[in-house]
């Protein structure tokens, strides 16, 4: 296969690999119903002037599945912290109890498992279209190349689609899997 094609083809499954980890990280960020240190992790903390991730100032742990508890390095950094969980508007409500903060995680209503599922939809949708995006680009690069006969511009284009058609059946199945998980209660 010519050296061109097979760069445009490892270039598309780069930004293909790319949506798909994309997507991970966001589903991440969609609440199971149970307690996870990653449901903190857009929380930033004002640490001496710079904002800092929580993670990076305090230990983030689930003791059961309903509670979360930040304990920080330091004590002088516990308003902070409870300070960084109300502005990361995350719908927690964080206690002090002046060693550490709780944070009791409230089992999920049957309307809300509906609005995190849709959400995952949404975000699974956009991985499919980032996808698809690598496959046109990955296409009209192909087509731009004039050193190549069309039986290989065509062999090319149909691995691209190929390999778009494995990535959009991973995603789907991705998002099953979080579908199921939502809206196990």
């Amino acid at each position: 296969m010519n050296e061109d094609i097979q760069f445009i083809i490892d270039t598309a499954k780069e930004a293909m690999d790319a949506a798909m980890k994309h997507l991970e990280k966001q589903l991440v960020n969609i609440r199971a119903g149970k307690a996870s240190p990653a449901m903190l992790g857009s929380v930033m903390v004002d640490y001496y002037g710079s904002q800092t991730p929580l993670n990076q100032v305090a230990n983030v742990n689930t003791p059961d599945g309903r509670t979360i508890t930040v304990q920080p390095w330091e004590k002088s950094m516990l308003q902070e912290i409870e300070r960084g969980i109300m502005i990361a508007n995350l719908g927690f409500n964080p206690m002090n109890n002046g060693e550490s903060i709780i944070i009791n995680v409230p089992p999920l209503t049957e309307e809300r498992r509906k609005t995190l599922a849709k959400q995952a939809k949404a975000e699974a949708e956009d991985a499919k279209i980032g996808v698809r995006n690598a496959r046109k680009d990955a296409n009209n690069d192909i087509k731009k190349l004039d050193d190549v006969s069309e039986d290989l511009q065509k062999n090319a284009e149909i691995d691209i689609q190929e390999m778009t058609d494995t990535y959009v059946k991973k995603i789907d199945d991705i998002f099953d899997h979080k579908e199921k998980e939502i809206m196990t209660v």
